[in-house]
């Protein structure tokens, strides 16, 4: 498999698990070290270590039924053993309210970029969503 094809393989494993819901596999694409960080286009804005990115994916894909996405013209630049990909993202699902057993139908349209690092495997290092209105 080419560095091009894992490095898209570890992404799509990280929106794959919002369908399957094996949560467990999120902690195995993203460095665990002190140098991670994220952005994310849902509350809160601040920059997150890799324990609260954690927490926070599995809260977002426990809370969505129904989870569906697409990636849009992706853009890979390898640089030795870094990565930066570019892409455009699509998800969709169903919001749920377990207390109030309601939900809502969402579709977010945004753009993403990953850092990535090979050491010995591909790992997400870093992570920027942001919504387009």
């Amino acid at each position: 498999m080419s560095d091009n094809e894992e490095i898209i393989k570890v992404i799509e494993t990280l929106f794959q698990a919002g369908i399957t819901k094996d949560l467990e596999t999120l902690r195995d694409i993203h460095l665990n070290d002190p140098k991670f960080s994220s952005f994310s286009d849902l509350p809160p804005y601040d920059l997150k270590d890799y324990q609260n990115t954690i927490e926070l994916e599995e809260l977002k894909f426990v809370s969505i039924s129904d989870y569906s996405y697409e990636i849009k013209n992706p853009k890979i630049s390898i640089f030795e053993s870094a990565a930066v990909v570019a892409l455009e993202l699509i998800q969709k699902g169903m919001l749920v309210d377990t207390k109030a057993y309601t939900g809502e139908h969402m579709i977010i349209n945004g753009r993403a970029t990953f850092v990535l690092v090979k050491q010995p495997t591909w790992k997400i290092a870093h992570i920027h969503l942001s919504k387009i209105n």
